[in-house]
């Protein structure tokens, strides 16, 4: 990796071949996903919030693990929340190229509101942990062990929701087909392949990610940026990629669930970032260790995901630019954020 980060052009050459990478395997993910859906009953919704989630998630979790060994606390936890922001902005990208309705409208479901709501619970315990007495066990912030187990409880929830909904989206010609937890006929050994190769996919989606990373990263040294700015802006975005090559495939492909369920279940994980970086680093709370700036884009972050919580309730079937307010909100939310990020 030296190599490829002693010279400018060589950079830009990774970077953009990781970049490749990552969009041709992107759509292999989408596709493996949806059809993994339809047979193992597992459902869009779970689906995209936790294989998909996870898988496109893989690049920024090295990251932030690698940073935060290195003891660069800011750049660690910067590059987990400042993703969350960007992720939920891409959805006002995904939102653009669904042209028959307003994204919102048409993906709304119990399991993509509870997935919302859960992240909202834990960016704030996060933020409780970065103002909190800082108690460690073995090295780890004990609010980090909380985070892990609120989000296990939430996955279970979203489960039972797809199993048994208690609240139903009032139905539209425009509403996406409701999940069937029945699966469909595969062809024999058809579901042990389609694993192999997701797994397969998601592993060379992680290390392009983490070339993308590190050349991201090379490329931000040489402008004297700050590692908070590196973090919650450029690498955030960087390692992201995924995220919106999947969200946009998805949505091409019709499965509209599936893509706000990567979205908000890449968020989650990446959530769950803060506390692999909080292991990983070993002067103590990683919550503690940063400053104050993670805590607005923390606070942002929540508020861009309220926003995207009240366009899934009030379902607008078409709003300025066809992406409706809560698109236009977050968009001008994130680009806000990017700017005060800038100036302070």
């Amino acid at each position: 990796m030296d190599a490829l980060t002693s010279s400018l052009p060589l950079t830009l050459a990774a970077l953009l071949l990781a970049g490749g990478v990552v969009l041709v395997a992107g759509l292999a993910l989408t596709a493996r996903a949806e059809r993994l859906a339809e047979i193992t009953g597992l459902g869009q919704a779970i689906l995209g919030a936790v294989f998909l989630g996870a898988a496109t998630s893989l690049s920024g979790t090295v990251t932030s693990v690698a940073a935060a060994w290195a003891g660069e606390a800011e750049l660690a936890y910067g590059n987990a929340i400042g993703g969350i922001a960007v992720q939920t902005t891409f959805l006002v990208v995904a939102d653009l190229v669904y042209r028959g309705v307003n994204l919102e409208h048409a993906a709304a479901s119990e399991q993509n509101l509870l997935q919302g709501v859960l992240l909202v619970v834990l960016l704030a315990l996060a933020q409780l942990a970065m103002f909190g007495p800082g108690i460690t066990l073995l090295g780890v912030d004990v609010l980090s062990f909380a985070l892990v187990i609120m989000y296990i409880f939430g996955v279970r929830l979203i489960s039972a929701a797809q199993q048994q909904p208690m609240w139903h989206p009032r139905r539209t010609r425009h509403t996406a087909a409701t999940d069937t937890t029945a699966p469909t006929p595969a062809a024999a050994g058809e579901a042990g392949r389609l694993w192999l190769s997701f797994i397969a996919l998601a592993l060379l989606v992680a290390g392009a990610g983490w070339v993308i990373a590190e050349t991201g990263v090379a490329l931000a040294e040489r402008t004297g940026l700050s590692k908070t700015l590196v973090g919650t802006v450029l690498t955030s975005a960087i390692t992201s990629t995924p995220e919106l090559v999947v969200a946009v495939a998805a949505v091409r492909r019709g499965a509209l669930t599936l893509a706000v369920g990567d979205i908000l279940g890449g968020n989650g994980f990446d959530v769950l970032f803060l506390v692999l970086s909080d292991i990983a680093y070993r002067a103590g709370s990683i919550h503690q260790a940063v400053s104050d700036k993670q805590a607005f884009w923390l606070a942002l972050n929540a508020l861009l995901v309220g926003v995207l919580l009240l366009g899934l309730l009030r379902r607008q079937r078409h709003g300025m630019g066809n992406i409706g307010f809560e698109g236009v909100l977050v968009l001008g939310g994130y680009v806000a954020g990017v700017a005060m990020i800038i100036a302070g």
